[in-house]
């Protein structure tokens, strides 16, 4: 393996290709670094359904135990339940997955305790430091130390009663509902959280398959939303919910099998933690959700903080300001009351308790929520991202009733339309998002700065 793990360590978490770019021999490292970073004595450790995903899961808990610490296995989970695990137990974790990357990836996303994120600046470049030096020149010998215990413990029946005593579920009325699970890890937690609930479940792609025959679990892209669009149609049913690979995001289709925004779920779900929380509170939202989001946040009592894509932003911001909810535009939900973790599964209760508790469609309920008419994230491949962005700020710096600003990328903002632009950090793309106050103008904004970026 090579000692420069750039490619391998990402700005949240480790994700790459097994075994090219990292193995079980790896994992190992990484289990011991984690340790010494995070001065853990006790962890918590789970994977998903990939085929690679046990062996580098036991392998990374092995090298944690070598160094004294104690181990607890929650074996297949989901995401949000790893998190779950973190902060009941009060433990650091480390989850082995690598979301909805094709089924050759795997990776690891790793918590202090309390589902705390680890990223560049809280910990992952140290640890990556850690496993390059030792690489290079050996793990160094140490004082004998008494190797911890590695012992096994299901969650999954107290994970969702967590999330089920966080909504209240009482008065939902019988709704049918087609969930896609894209052979991820919505197959094993929804029959436990969806058990007991007035619901008629049509299941889609349950078995836990890591190998992903059906469609990639990525429902941020549209094809993979098709067949369940499809099933929700011919089921007849009240609404569809399509969970990603590690099941931590929700996407939702209404009656008529159109895509619900998550920007309206986001301000949907505001609406109620605002509500549960008696009116008032801070509620944290990424700079590409749409205009709805904080203007509902503000009608319905809170205080709306903007903020920079990203898991590690929304977490920092919501412990700083103590915020009660926060939303991304990739569908990504975070909870004060799940420790500020995200879990796609409690914003689907949410959902499921907002329309069974009133007796119109979805497609009604959220148009409260829906105000604007967004162009989604458009991803060009660029040569020089910096000269595009410069030649973008040029072309709008200066026009009147617009402003600008750099808080990521670049964000123009007019009294009817607004655009963002920004790079990503992985690979030679610029991202764009824009909304508008109608589909004309939105499109006109759209064309126009894609002009420029692909100039």
């Amino acid at each position: 393996m090579s000692a420069d793990l750039s490619q391998l360590v990402k700005a949240y978490d480790v994700r790459g290709v097994v075994p090219d770019q990292w193995d079980e021999p790896l994992a190992e490292l990484f289990g011991a670094a984690f340790i010494q970073v995070t001065g853990a004595d006790a962890i918590v450790v789970g994977h998903d359904m990939r085929p690679s995903s046990p062996g580098l899961s036991r392998a990374f808990a092995r090298g944690a135990a070598a160094r004294g610490v104690d181990v607890t296995e929650i074996g297949l989970c989901s995401t949000d339940q790893l998190y779950y695990a973190s902060g009941a137990f009060d433990l650091p974790g480390a989850m082995f997955t690598a979301s909805h990357n094709p089924a050759r990836y795997n990776g690891i996303k790793m918590c202090r305790a309390g589902a705390a994120p680890v990223g560049q600046d809280t910990g992952l470049a140290d640890i990556r430091e850690l496993v390059e030096s030792w690489l290079d020149s050996g793990v160094p010998e140490r004082e004998p130390v008494t190797p911890g215990t590695i012992t096994r413990r299901d969650t999954l029946e107290d994970y969702a009663a967590h999330l089920r005593s966080l909504v209240d579920l009482t008065s939902v009325r019988p709704l049918k509902v087609v969930v896609d699970a894209g052979n991820g890890m919505g197959g094993h937690t929804v029959p436990t959280v969806f058990a007991g609930l007035p619901l008629t479940l049509v299941p889609m792609y349950f078995e836990l398959d890591g190998t992903f025959p059906n469609h990639e679990a990525n429902p941020l892209d549209p094809a993979n939303l098709v067949d369940l669009q499809k099933r929700a149609r011919e089921e007849n049913a009240d609404l569809g919910i399509a969970f990603d690979g590690d099941a931590d995001r929700c996407f939702v289709v209404d009656e008529h099998g159109d895509p619900v925004s998550p920007s309206a779920i986001t301000a949907l779900v505001a609406s109620r933690e605002l509500a549960r929380h008696g009116g008032s509170g801070t509620v944290i939202h990424n700079l590409i959700t749409s205009w709805s989001v904080p203007e509902v946040v503000r009608e319905e009592g809170g205080t709306p903080v903007r903020t920079r894509v990203g898991h590690s932003f929304i977490k920092a911001e919501m412990a700083r300001t103590g915020a009660i909810f926060g939303g991304e535009h990739s569908a990504h939900y975070y909870f004060k009351d799940f420790w500020n973790a995200d879990t796609g599964m409690l914003a689907a209760l949410h959902v499921l308790a907002s329309l069974g508790g009133q007796d119109g469609p979805l497609s009604a309920l959220v148009a409260q929520y829906d105000r604007y008419v967004g162009s989604g994230e458009i991803n060009s491949t660029v040569a020089d991202q910096t000269g595009r962005l410069a030649a973008i700020k040029t072309a709008y710096e200066g026009r009147e009733g617009v402003e600008l600003d750099e808080l990521d990328g670049l964000t123009v903002t007019a009294t009817d339309w607004w655009f963002n632009v920004r790079p990503s950090n992985t690979e030679p793309l610029l991202r764009l998002n824009a909304e508008a106050r109608d589909e004309a103008t939105m499109a006109k904004i759209r064309d126009e700065v894609l002009d420029l970026i692909r100039a």
